[in-house]
């Protein structure tokens, strides 16, 4: 009886200061920084839209202010084009913020990004659209960035990449962020847009790409120059790296990942490089002909809707609109002037977006994976360790960060144990900081294990006693030799040149250690001081794991 009321107080107790356990006292430098943050933004959230001077990026931008809910960040080329276009639009100069990006230029991206962190100050990014974009179908050369890329590829795709990678981790800490990518449905080979004109999408294996894609080579796939393909090309990649994305990053990050078709917006400034009659007649084929037409104020807000509606915080997805072109359109787009409803095509409202299937090549998750390499050898971008698995309970990263140094230490034990071989037979061998880890983790770790671990291995043995013989029992087969594990066909080394390092010997007469380089001491002498406010507590080992310094020291200069 006395037991169950004990345990009952216990529990009552204890959940009695649940409510504490979100309460955070916050430095007054973050509450400093915080209060800028509010009287700066208040509770608008905050968008990044790239190419907002004009077209798609322009309506965007327009729709996300006109609800007073976001503040635009417009990433431009021309800011003196943009100051007037805002002012134009009359864009609440307290909710927009032009900022420059030249695309064609990876430094201009770096000092881009830069800029908007350190002026947003740590206030989250809930947005980043990749709308920018560039179409040259009529160049029978390549053109080329500041870089020496392709232009297309690098402003559509390639700079794109690169502004993820730069601000992801800034979108973490959102509750609800999203980064869209615009596509198109020339980049899906699936429908007749993206299947029936050529030239056609294809990025084939990636030779351009996987060659450094560097000037004079200027497709993906390695091959001649074709200015609408590039076009393509670019879209179809950013598809694919939105799906790449969603499947590397969504759970780590919770980050959705999306792409959309918005329609076919054939008086868009995207046509500037076509010829004039190109310009005056293509907006008279797609209303009246195939019915596919969308003005730039509608197809603005369909990208404000992936941004805006709750539904869209789906991450993976590939969004489009209405069904598909239909016959019998003629008098009907009369009518509405070229408003009909269609695939990509006008009308249908806010209710008609639909999650769109896409091609076997925008789902080619081996390409996806080659693409997203690549992209990083090219562009230089860095990604956060997509193993580095962030869980959003206080409890767990506190254990995580207590078993981490642990995990590291047996896993350099494990690998000087049992190192194995790289791929074409050599052996896997420590570099010197993992040498000097290993080393400095037995002079603390043997010191412990014969203070403190004695005392705390004869306290578990006490409370917790002998294993039993079920858990030792039961293999069917004894633990062969160590010389029987071979695990590939080791490679002749017989005639490599094999340097040995010089072994100063220990003086008995003077007590004197060897002499080790500066650098090493400072590096041997860091890890010990390390490991000494980092020890592990558990007790294993005996006094016979213990050894001398000058073995030690030895141990760390021969490599054993």
């Amino acid at each position: 009886m006395l037991r169950s009321t004990v345990v009952a107080l216990l529990l009552a107790s204890s959940n009695a200061f649940q409510f504490m356990s979100n309460f955070k006292i916050a430095p007054p430098e973050d509450m400093e920084r915080e209060a800028k943050v509010k009287a700066k933004f208040g509770d608008k959230k905050l968008v990044v839209v790239t190419g907002t001077s004009s077209g798609l990026g322009r309506k965007t931008a327009q729709a996300l202010l006109r609800t007073g809910k976001y503040h635009v960040v417009g990433a431009v080329r021309d800011i003196d084009k943009m100051e007037a276009v805002a002012e134009l639009d009359e864009f609440n100069s307290n909710d927009f913020t032009a900022m420059h990006v030249e695309l064609n230029s990876f430094e201009s991206v770096h000092k881009f990004c830069d800029e908007l962190k350190e002026w947003k100050m740590n206030k989250p990014l809930d947005r980043l659209v990749c709308n920018a974009g560039i179409y040259q179908p009529s160049l029978d050369y390549a053109k080329w960035s500041a870089d020496g890329h392709e232009q297309t590829m690098q402003v559509n795709f390639l700079s794109h990449f690169l502004m993820i990678s730069e601000l992801v981790e800034e979108m973490t800490n959102s509750p609800d962020p999203r980064v869209v990518m615009v596509g198109s449905v020339t980049g899906n080979d699936n429908t007749v847009g993206g299947g029936g004109v050529y030239p056609i999408a294809d990025l084939k294996t990636l030779d351009g790409f996987k060659g450094g894609f560097d000037n004079p080579i200027a497709m993906a796939d390695g091959y001649g120059f074709d200015g609408a393909k590039a076009y393509k090309d670019s879209k179809l990649c950013l598809m694919m790296m939105s799906n790449v994305l969603h499947t590397k990053y969504h759970k780590l990050t919770g980050i959705a990942f999306s792409s959309i078709y918005p329609g076919c917006i054939a008086e868009s400034p995207l046509f500037r490089e076509k010829r004039k009659w190109f310009r005056k007649y293509f907006p008279v084929f797609m209303k009246y002909i195939t019915g596919g037409f969308v003005s730039e104020q509608e197809a603005g807000q369909r990208l404000f809707q992936v941004c805006h509606d709750p539904r869209c915080s789906k991450s993976g997805v590939y969004w489009s609109w209405n069904g598909g072109p239909r016959e019998g359109r003629g008098q009907e787009a009369l009518e509405k002037g070229g408003q009909i409803s269609g695939g990509g095509g006008a009308g249908g409202g806010w209710d008609s977006i639909y999650e769109n299937g896409q091609s076997g090549k925008v789902n080619n998750i081996e390409l996806g994976v080659d693409l997203f390499r690549t992209s990083c050898e090219i562009t230089g971008a860095e990604w956060p360790d997509a193993s580095a698995v962030r869980s959003p309970c206080p409890t767990l990263n506190v254990i995580g960060a207590i078993s981490k140094a642990m995990i590291e230490k047996e896993e350099l034990k494990r690998m000087e144990e049992r190192p194995g071989f790289n791929a074409d037979g050599t052996p896997i061998t420590l570099g010197k900081r993992k040498k000097a880890k290993r080393v400095a983790q037995k002079v603390v770790g043997g010191v412990v294990k014969n203070t403190i671990g004695r005392v705390a291995g004869f306290a578990s043995r006490r409370l917790l006693g002998r294993v039993p013989d079920t858990a030792l029992d039961g293999s069917f087969q004894e633990e062969q030799p160590e010389e029987n594990k071979l695990m590939v066909t080791p490679v002749d080394i017989s005639g490599a040149k094999v340097i040995v390092p010089e072994i100063i010997p220990f003086d008995a007469e003077s007590n004197k250690l060897p002499k080790v380089a500066p650098a090493d001491q400072k590096l041997l002498a860091q890890e010990i001081s390390e490991n000494v406010f980092d020890i592990d507590h558990k007790s294993v080992g005996t006094q016979k794991d213990m050894r001398s310094d000058q073995e030690l020291i030895e141990e760390l200069m021969t490599g054993k």
